[in-house]
């Protein structure tokens, strides 16, 4: 039974060469797709713990060839499990094997402004560490991949090389879905973002360059001692978290283009899935093999998402997928390093462990260079020092005839940097002499196949369209402020007739900055007041006094009318029927149940339930301003209430029979 070379629908495999391929468009912008490349897988099997095990129990494990490896049924050891991977490392395979096989390959990319990633999975206890990091005597992928990187970059931007290369490190772990800087553990918990080009990214992460070897030793064995390990039954210094080791090359182009590249390398050290029923933890152990195990769980739906061309790919699910997410169907090149173990009692592990990188090797990239010009590269070119010609140019590209038709300075001067005139401005107040000039001009160098900017930025028949337009607007705006001489005529000659309505309402003149300002109507506005129901016993003490008309002339911009007129209406209460309304409402307030609160108005259950308190702990109000001190009642809202309800009160009272 080949459970690793099982044929799948070759629909899929086009869908997830679809999607993929959609993916890297986005990020990259270009119209051209990029080269697909295959996720690679490695397996390693690691020996046996110790001597006694080899010798009573057998391998569950066997390797074919340097690609297949098969797996016996520990139940039924005739039953085998047969995969085929990209490349298997036995038992005696050294930590040299594995780096020049799988990882070195993939370091070239880097220097091309490509993405790369190596990723160690597989259950707890099984190497994984040891794969990545090793020991002095037999260092693993990350100080071997470190060295070369670094001897390659100073091989590259050596003198006379065309680019400069400088490289970075960031160093992190995602623990209980936390992501935590390990250069700089008191920064806390980090988000993950994505720019605009779809590039996964985490502010705040901290970056140190790095020149030579020792200074990644300087920075990463301080930092490696602040990773989170932990004893289990199975592994004593079990990794509690996820460690991602993050180096950034960057390359700028020393010559014209001045063009940069960006690189980067993920090495990534995952958590083993852990059993609990054999890990034995407890406590705190229990939560993060949770963590571990749920984001491993979100990992492989991810991989199944993308494996079956799925239109949706749940890489928020999980900051591990979130941060992966250029590894696995992005822009990376990458390699997934599967460790196992030979054991019989890791026999589940090893076939979920094989399971998964079966499903991994289906999954498509499209590595793209990221590739960019230089900011300084980009910086705008002055017009007066690109576009417009000297007077030596101008003076050969003129005719003798043309010349005594112009002034050469003219037609060359250029404009200071402080006056920012516009082309259109520029025509209008040009000389028609001097125009014709450089139209000759533009026409000779037209006809000499000139590939530089031309003078003039638009066409004739739109360069004549947009002078036309602008004696039109010139004209409009004569019109305009001749209607507003004849205006502010007519309303001076208003006022000399009516001095009267001059005291009362002084006109201010001002000069409209507008030409679309139009004269509004007087509108009469009346303010409806509730004492319009009440009868004649309260109309004798609220009398409504009418005003003159105001009028008053503000200066106004586009829209604002020029005038406005209205009816003013001024409220004049009784001092009595005030005071009596006020105290009806403070005997409402210090005698009044929920319900009689709730009459009022602007209050309502809450605010009622607020006062009966206040009053139950402070006893009654003296007086009806003492509402502001009932927590929750600002001034303002006392003073809306007073408007709402006194007049009300005291015209209700006013108006009872008795």
């Amino acid at each position: 039974m080949d459970a690793g070379a099982k044929a799948r629908p070759r629909r899929r495999e086009m869908a997830a060469a679809t999607s993929g391929a959609g993916r890297c468009l986005s990020k990259g912008g270009s119209s051209r797709r990029p080269p697909p490349a295959r996720v690679r897988v490695a397996v390693r099997l690691r020996p046996f713990m110790d001597e006694e095990t080899k010798a009573s129990e057998p391998s569950c494990v066997r390797g074919i060839d340097s690609c297949s490896l098969e797996v016996a049924n520990w139940k039924k050891y005739q039953e085998t499990l047969k995969y085929q991977f990209d490349a298997f490392y036995g038992e005696k395979s050294t930590q040299q094997d594995i780096y020049v096989g799988s990882v070195q390959p993939i370091l070239r990319h880097l220097l091309e402004g490509q993405n790369a990633s190596v990723l160690a999975y597989g259950p707890t206890g099984a190497g994984k560490t040891h794969t990545m990091l090793g020991s002095p005597e037999q260092p693993g992928v990350i100080p071997r991949a470190l060295m070369d990187l670094l001897q390659l970059t100073r091989e590259e931007s050596a003198e006379g090389r065309p680019w400069d290369l400088s490289v970075t490190m960031s160093y992190l772990e995602i623990y209980q879905e936390k992501v935590l800087d390990l250069l700089d553990p008191a920064s806390g918990d980090l988000v993950i973002r994505e720019d605009c080009r779809g590039n996964i990214l985490i502010p705040g992460l901290t970056q140190k360059p790095i020149a030579s070897f020792s200074d990644f030793e300087q920075h990463f064995l301080p930092a490696s001692r602040n990773r989170s390990v932990g004893a289990t039954r199975l592994n004593q210094r079990s990794s509690r978290s996820h460690a991602v080791l993050l180096v950034k090359v960057d390359q700028r182009e020393r010559l014209a283009p001045f063009r940069q590249r960006e690189g980067k390398l993920y090495l990534i050290d995952l958590a083993g899935s852990e059993d609990n029923r054999r890990t034995g933890n407890q406590g705190i152990r229990l939560k993060e093999s949770g963590a571990i195990n749920s984001s491993l769980f979100v990992l492989g739906k991810v991989v199944d998402a993308l494996s079956q061309g799925l239109p949706r790919i749940p890489y928020r699910d999980s900051k591990l997928t979130r941060l992966l997410q250029d590894s696995l169907g992005g822009s990376a090149h990458s390699i997934i390093i599967a460790n196992i173990a030979p054991e019989r009692r890791f026999y589940q592990d090893t076939i979920s462990a094989l399971n998964f990188t079966a499903r991994s090797k289906e999954v498509i990239n499209r590595p793209f260079t990221n590739e960019s010009l230089q900011p300084h590269a980009l910086a705008p070119v002055k017009p007066s020092q690109k576009e417009l010609p000297g007077p030596s140019e101008a003076k050969k590209a003129k005719g003798p005839e043309q010349e005594s038709t112009g002034s050469p300075a003219s037609v060359t001067a250029p404009a200071p940097a402080s006056e920012k005139l516009s082309l259109l401005g520029k025509l209008c107040s040009m000389d028609p002499a001097t125009m014709e000039s450089l139209l000759s001009l533009d026409r000779l160098l037209g006809s000499q196949g000139s590939h530089g900017t031309p003078l003039l930025n638009t066409p004739k028949r739109e360069r004549m369209a947009l002078i036309k337009t602008v004696e039109e607007k010139n004209l409009e705006i004569e019109r305009l402020k001749m209607k507003q001489k004849e205006l502010e005529a007519k309303v001076l000659a208003q006022e000399a007739q009516d001095p009267k309505d001059k005291e009362n309402s002084p006109t201010v003149l001002q000069p409209l900055p507008s030409c679309t300002d139009t004269v509004a109507k007087p509108l009469r506005k009346a303010v409806v007041m509730p004492l319009q129901l009440v009868q004649k016993q309260a109309e004798s003490k609220i009398h409504i006094l009418k005003r003159g008309h105001k009028r008053k002339l503000e200066p106004s911009i586009a829209s604002k009318p020029v005038e406005k007129a209205e009816d003013c209406w001024e409220l004049q209460i009784s001092p009595e029927l005030l005071a009596h309304g006020r105290k009806k409402l403070l005997d409402l307030l210090n005698e009044g149940s929920v319900r009689d609160l709730r009459s009022l108005h602007l209050i309502g259950q809450k605010k009622a339930q607020l006062i009966m308190g206040w009053r139950e702990l402070h006893g009654p109000f003296s007086k009806v301003e003492d509402l502001e001190q009932v927590e929750g009642i600002s001034g303002k809202q006392v003073e809306s209430f007073l408007k709402a309800n006194l007049l009300g009160l005291a015209a209700g009272q006013n108006c009872d029979p008795s």
